[in-house]
């Protein structure tokens, strides 16, 4: 492989900038919270590297694993904090903090990912068919779009679900309005950077 070394043919052919503000960030299982969302990141990727000691220098390889950072977004909360209750109840049903039916629950009807398991088992005791991972998990997809609102490229994540979700202040203290607006923290199995 050789290096291009003419300054004429080493120009980018795209002058344009990134925006900040040109995304759009769909997640399935909330579909309410599309709309508000105010910031979505692109994680950062980072590649382990194994390191051989000699006597003089150790020596840094290649490593074999990548590691990704957490998807985080937040958005605006509705008056009727409907997109915030959606994201609250998504982590109640996969944490089941009063019984094991709020679980079974979230599979079978709250999810809006499909179950093709079919009926749960009840009895803990009882071997049976393994529970169906598919609706405890969401794809996401934050899309970039260029400055005429034209999707360009589009990060797909894959098996996403949340792992933290702030809290929300209320307060008689502040002189302007400051709506409230909510930080969700996810987890994913991976993403994929595509150009459309």
């Amino acid at each position: 492989m050789t290096t291009e070394t003419s300054p004429l043919n080493r120009q980018p052919e795209q002058l344009d900038y990134s925006s900040p503000t040109q995304f759009r960030f769909i997640l399935n299982q909330i579909p309410k919270v599309q709309f508000f969302v105010q910031t979505a990141n692109i994680p950062g990727i980072s590649l382990g590297e194994a390191v051989i000691p000699t006597p003089y220098k150790d020596i840094p390889y290649v490593g074999d694993k990548v590691t990704y950072e957490s998807l985080n977004i937040q958005f605006l909360v509705d008056e009727h904090l409907e997109n915030y209750i959606e994201m609250h109840n998504w982590m109640i049903g996969l944490g089941f903090p009063k019984t094991r039916q709020q679980f079974t629950d979230f599979r079978s009807s709250a999810s809006n990912t499909s179950n093709a398991a079919g009926k749960a088992q009840t009895d803990i005791g009882r071997v049976g068919k393994a529970v169906a991972e598919r609706p405890l998990y969401s794809d996401a997809t934050l899309t970039v779009l260029s400055n005429k609102n034209n999707p360009l490229v589009e990060c797909r994540f894959e098996d996403v679900f949340p792992v933290a979700l702030s809290g929300l202040d209320y307060t008689q203290q502040v002189s302007d309005v400051e709506y409230l607006s909510a930080t969700v923290d996810f987890r994913y199995k991976l993403y994929e950077i595509v150009t459309l």
